[in-house]
């Protein structure tokens, strides 16, 4: 059986915290977006937030399904 290897060489506590750290970046600038009042920032904010939370929310999904899958498989 093949395994599955990330493409990047990351530690392992670093590459589990990823859709953590790209959720946190989602909110604060989300918040950022509140806040900020110059030219088209609150948009640029506004969306870069949601793609984080977003891309975050389907690693985390991603990577609980396979993990569920293979424990099934197992």
């Amino acid at each position: 059986m093949l395994e599955r290897v990330p493409l990047m060489w990351l530690s392992k506590p670093i590459y589990e915290m990823i859709p953590y750290y790209y959720m946190v970046a989602g909110v604060l600038a989300l918040v950022a977006s509140y806040f900020v009042d110059f030219w088209y920032w609150p948009i640029i904010c506004l969306v870069l937030g949601v793609s984080c939370l977003t891309g975050g929310l389907v690693i985390w999904l991603k990577r609980r399904d396979y993990r569920q899958n293979m424990n099934k498989r197992a």
